[in-house]
């Protein structure tokens, strides 16, 4: 991989401009969760689908927090992330409020998404952690803004949520990745920078070869082929259990000639084998153009279960239906994973184990 260029330098008060750079508070940002509501779950699939501005270095980038709550080495390790980018951080205004297990009520975290997605200066709003809660949020979210502001939107897990309903309603591509607390690994690092940074209009992920050592020794990591087939298809879906929660909900992705792509971690089969049984009885993979899995990560049975295994779980949902599905791709809940951007159209060699993207995710301006 090529080296990135160091970020640039740090302004005088970099302290301030890395953790204080909080959002004023607007008068005119008064929630109207029901109208917005409204206008935002009729989809609209018509219009053609918006890929937002590739990043640059020296791009400001905003932290957000539309799950679960963070603290400060979270937000500390984020920032230094994002900073060895090349990139400086905004961190919104409620970034460390807290209620419950979230990150802030309802209200704090959509006035934080709302007023990013208006700022001018900001150039995409990348996830912190995932947690829980961004289904919450999809009625009240402002679509429309959503899709005028054009602005990156990147993490995964519970952030599931938030991308699936964004794609559906404000037809703008999202990214499926590292969560900017991630521990970014080489591997992770290059699928970003050719995504985010470089455009490119066609793109080939082969596996990471961490991932395939693991492979050895551990199922959970291993490749195979559940059904026989071509896979191609716009790229829809994230976390298992979210999105398996938004079934028969506005806000579930849409599959028709779909790429599936799902991921999970922690669930034992019996739990993984419920939510493809309510996606499969749902008739979301009727009409896909494919299933690509990623690492179940510690989904296997534990010592003394009497259990089916997770790859007898997968291979009895899946198998048995007219669509092909492949399993171990590296993406997950795993440090070697890379960056799916929802809604382009990708293929999937099953005889290389390679995802190739055949259009570009952001577009340069």
């Amino acid at each position: 991989m090529n080296r990135r260029p160091n970020p640039p330098p740090a302004p005088p008060d970099a302290l301030r401009r890395r953790l204080g750079l909080s959002l004023a508070s607007a008068a005119g940002m008064a929630l109207a969760p029901r109208a917005e509501a409204r206008r935002g779950t009729a989809p609209a699939p018509s219009r053609p689908l918006l890929r937002p501005r590739a990043l640059r270095r020296g791009d400001v980038v905003a932290l957000i927090a539309p799950g679960g709550y963070v603290d400060d080495a979270l937000i500390e390790k984020g920032v230094r992330n994002l900073e060895s980018l090349g990139l400086r951080v905004l961190t919104a205004r409620h970034l460390r409020a807290r209620h419950g297990g979230y990150a802030g009520t309802v209200r704090e975290r959509l006035l934080d998404l709302h007023a990013l997605f208006e700022r001018r200066d900001v150039a995409a709003l990348w996830a912190l952690r995932g947690g829980s809660g961004c289904a919450a949020l999809l009625p009240h979210l402002r679509y429309e803004l959503i899709r005028r502001a054009r602005k990156l939107v990147i993490g995964y897990s519970d952030i599931s949520a938030l991308t699936a309903a964004i794609v559906r309603h404000a037809r703008l591509v999202c990214c499926h990745g590292p969560v900017a607390s991630s521990t970014f690994s080489d591997y992770s690092l290059a699928q970003i920078e050719a995504l985010l940074f470089d455009a490119a209009s066609q793109h080939a992920m082969p596996l990471a070869q961490a991932n395939v050592a693991l492979g050895r020794d551990n199922a959970e990591y291993r490749t195979r082929t559940v059904h026989d087939g071509t896979l191609r298809g716009r790229l829809a879906g994230g976390n298992l259990s979210v999105i398996s929660a938004l079934v028969g909900t506005p806000y579930a992705p849409q599959f028709h000639g779909a790429l599936v792509f799902l991921e999970e971690i922690g669930e034992a089969p019996y739990r993984i084998e419920r939510m493809l049984t309510q996606l499969t009885q749902s008739g979301a993979f009727e009409s896909a153009g494919g299933i690509l899995l990623g690492v179940f990560r510690n989904c296997s049975p534990r010592a003394g279960d009497v259990s089916l295994s997770l790859a007898e779980t997968i291979d009895e949902q899946l198998g048995a239906l007219d669509v092909p599905s492949v399993y171990g791709y590296s993406f997950g809940h795993i440090a070697q994973q890379y960056t799916l951007p929802l809604g382009v159209e990708a293929s999937v060699d099953p005889t290389t184990a390679t995802v190739t993207l055949h259009e570009a995710a952001t577009v340069r301006e």
